[in-house]
């Protein structure tokens, strides 16, 4: 059983690449198979296949077989820790700033 953190540093790692971002951001228009997806980018494609692979290990894609090729779209859900991530920062810069604001505000004659 994979824990929190785990899943979180799939997620942070699989999109930290540029291509895995791009091919990620593809397939947010609608599903497509790797052919099309390879069509679409200057990679290989043994590198959208490997690219796939790691968005799917990181639970921001799935997979479907139809005959012989396979089709991709964004699973539901999966950008869930980086969206949980961002807001509990917000929370705490927004907190910040407003600490912030209050003393300038106090010394502000």
């Amino acid at each position: 059983m994979q824990t929190a953190a785990q899943v979180d540093d799939r997620v942070f790692t699989a999109l930290a690449d540029p291509s895995r971002r791009a091919i990620f951001e593809s397939l947010t228009r609608g599903e497509a198979a790797v052919k099309e997806l390879t069509a679409r980018f200057a990679i290989s494609q043994p590198a959208v296949s490997q690219h796939l692979a790691t968005l799917r290990a990181a639970g921001l894609v799935h997979g479907r077989r139809e005959g012989r090729s396979v089709y991709y779209r964004v699973a539901p859900g999966g950008l869930r820790p980086l969206v949980d991530w961002i807001t509990q920062y917000r929370a705490f810069w927004t907190d910040s700033l407003e600490r912030l604001e209050r003393l300038l505000e106090k010394m502000d004659p």
